[in-house]
């Protein structure tokens, strides 16, 4: 499913492609699920960190089985089943991955849940562990809590034994983030907002946390919820910033200096590759909570790969509720 130009969904094509090779230290996976995410939506509109030169296929996570192994790979076998995260190319029947960066897919668990776990969790754990700090007993806000980076670290923070306020915007995902252990959950308004409505905003925010305020404020939603959760941060708490999808915000700081708060950026990608040695450590918790039932990817739809570009316009309109995934047939 290719991208040929700048453009949403309605742009890509699905195209009959020469098959790829492993080449040395790479393994060749036959895709059987490949998860999307927004930065699916961004990079093939050109809004993104990277771009990839076209055309190319979006899709930066996948789980399926190796089909072949090359040169100098070992500990990896033809048939073997694995996740990766390959940043594009996973909307395809075929990818070529690094064999250092896969993972085995466990026994039992499905293609379509390897596929969406590792992004959302791996941006969720070091978010929340090493950029927010958070200790057991505090309070964790997540804006936009049923998708998929919101609902891992609803999950996570129950987990690491926080007190999870979920903000969401229907009683729909009200009911997915109750069900993840959210102790708190309420429903706010969609945007825009004018002040008088902005300002009723906040104070939701205040209510749902408590009069102490919110230690660390999971923000993957941006515009103008940003400002008006940050009102809601408690003394010395800390805001961070995952995502835009409402739009890039503009803070008023001298909240920072009221509260003496931090407002923090949260780029695991970077981190990952500046800290792998740290990033393998979270992957390894992440497996742990995983057998320990504590975290559980959901996929709430899957589509076929002729329809890939309907899976990347259902996570534009910011419908998705945990995690979409497109699954190759046959």
């Amino acid at each position: 499913m290719l991208s040929h130009e700048p453009g949403g969904p309605e742009t890509l094509r699905l195209s009959d492609v020469p098959d790829p090779e492993a080449g040395p230290g790479q393994l060749l996976v036959g895709v059987k699920a490949c998860a999307i995410n927004y930065p699916d939506v961004l990079i093939i509109e050109d809004k993104y960190q990277f771009r990839p030169p076209r055309p190319f296929a979006p899709g930066g996570e996948i789980a399926g089985v190796i089909e072949a192994i090359g040169e100098g790979v070992s500990g990896w076998s033809v048939g073997d089943r694995v996740l990766a995260m390959v940043g594009h190319g996973g909307l395809a029947e075929k990818v070529v991955v690094p064999a250092a960066t896969a993972l085995p897919l466990p026994e039992g668990r499905s293609f379509a849940e390897g596929s969406a776990l590792i992004l959302t969790y791996a941006t969720s754990i070091h978010a929340l562990l090493d950029r927010g700090q958070l200790r057991a007993g505090e309070t964790l806000l997540v804006l936009g809590a049923a998708g998929g980076v919101g609902l891992a670290a609803v999950e996570l923070g129950v987990a690491f034994g926080a007190k999870v306020v979920a903000a969401v915007s229907s009683e729909e995902k009200a009911e997915v983030v109750r069900a993840a252990g959210a102790e708190t959950v309420f429903v706010y308004p969609r945007g825009p907002f004018d002040r008088i409505e902005a300002k009723a905003l906040a104070q939701s925010f205040k209510e749902a946390v408590g009069p102490a305020g919110a230690d660390v404020i999971y923000d993957p939603v941006g515009g103008d919820y940003t400002e008006a959760a940050l009102r809601a941060v408690a003394w010395e708490g800390r805001h961070l910033v995952v995502g835009f999808p409402a739009g890039i915000p503009k803070l008023p700081l001298n909240l920072t200096l009221l509260k003496s708060c931090d407002v923090r950026g949260v780029f695991w990608g970077a981190f990952a590759a500046r800290d792998p040695e740290a990033n393998r450590r979270h992957i390894e918790t992440l497996f742990r909570l995983w057998d320990e039932g504590k975290i559980a990817p959901k996929v709430s739809r899957t589509w076929p790969l002729e329809q890939g570009g309907e899976a990347i316009a259902h996570m534009a309109a910011r419908k998705a509720l945990g995690k979409l995934v497109v699954e190759m047939i046959g």
